[in-house]
């Protein structure tokens, strides 16, 4: 069946979106791009190389995921997560990470066990030489991969659409004095239990570090405020 002109033009226009979409959360996971920060439709088409028309749909994307706000008259912001709004992604989150938790117990292979330790090795290492700007995106990697392991793409696909909401809180955790060291000692203890093949173990090891996480993203937005 033939493909009118149009329709190619709307594949590469949503094609190019999705770039966009890419670029914006690289610089949200990176901490280019924080809270409040003021998108620029002009200066993303030029410095991407493309018309402004996939930049807008990216934009309008962004805001149904929940990344970025659109204001009248005013431009395209990045969001800020209200404390329900937090509260309420941790608890979808750590209701994901148990259930990855169940699901890769089981059947978790010695060969993806020595990726994961080796995952946390460089997590460790990181945070020691470069703080968390190299913290937080290998920590990302490796709760991704946990997932990943499990072999449910619709788990897959739901935690991320998760997380990276998530993205726009949860650098607040690690300006904690301590807290990358409670993280690691999660880590290791998430490992443990894989190690034993439990199930059950696993998932409220899981369960358990993403809810000390909340307590110290909470920790950390208070020190904010005051």
């Amino acid at each position: 069946m033939a493909t009118s002109a149009s329709t190619f033009e709307l594949m590469r226009s949503l094609t190019l979106s999705g770039l966009v979409q890419e670029e914006i959360l690289r610089g949200i996971k990176t901490g280019e791009l924080t809270v409040g920060a003021k998108l620029n439709e002009i200066d993303l088409a030029e410095r991407l190389g493309i018309s402004r028309s996939p930049v807008r749909e990216a934009f309008r994307a962004l805001e149904e995921a929940g990344l970025v706000r659109l204001e009248k008259n005013r431009g395209v912001f990045i969001r800020d997560l209200s404390d329900e709004e937090a509260a309420e992604l941790y608890t979808v989150r750590a209701g994901l990470d148990e259930m990855a938790g169940r699901l890769l117990a089981p059947r978790v292979t010695p060969e993806q066990l020595k990726e994961l330790k080796k995952l946390v090795t460089r997590l460790e290492t990181s945070s020691k030489r470069g703080g968390v700007n190299n913290y937080f995106p290998l920590n990302i990697a490796f709760h991704d991969r946990l997932v990943e392991m499990t072999g449910n793409t619709t788990l897959l696909g739901l935690y991320r659409q998760v997380v990276n909401r998530m993205h726009l809180l949860r650098r607040r955790g690690f300006s904690v004095s301590g807290s990358s060291a409670a993280s690691h000692a999660e880590h290791r203890i998430i490992l443990d239990a894989l190690a034993t093949r439990n199930a059950e173990a696993t998932a409220s090891a899981m369960r358990q570090h993403v809810e000390s996480g909340f307590k110290r993203a909470l920790a950390a937005h208070h020190l904010e405020e005051n």
